[in-house]
């Protein structure tokens, strides 16, 4: 199973994505709610997988995967993006994200991206 860091600013989301990732076994070892406390969470969590919010206060979700790949080339980034921002989830991919799930969260689609990128 996975060690999950979750970033996003709004404080439902980040609970409703830990419920579905700790009922299918995963561990929280995180939350984040922008880009910049996502990046130094990651320096001293070291998750197996980040799933990164796109629209954030202080530094949006594109900026910390460019700050995470940095420190880290093999981070593996998911996405989690409201419909409508299919160009900022290009531009988060092209920064080195894995894959992306949209909001609202639906719990086979976030579990399938899971195992997709990291085989858990």
């Amino acid at each position: 199973m996975a060690k999950v860091l979750i970033v996003d600013d709004a404080s439902f989301m980040r609970i409703m994505l830990k419920n579905i990732l700790q009922k299918a076994g995963h561990e929280v070892v995180g939350e984040a709610e922008n880009g910049a406390a996502a990046a130094e969470k990651y320096a001293t969590l070291k998750p197996d997988l980040v799933t990164m919010d796109i629209t954030m206060p202080i530094m949006d979700g594109i900026e910390a995967v460019k700050k995470i790949k940095a420190l880290d080339p093999n981070a593996v980034i998911i996405m989690c993006s409201a419909m409508g921002q299919q160009g900022m989830i290009v531009q988060a991919v092209q920064a080195g994200a894995k894959d992306f799930i949209v909001k609202p969260f639906q719990e086979d689609r976030v579990l399938e991206s899971i195992r997709k990128t990291i085989g858990a």
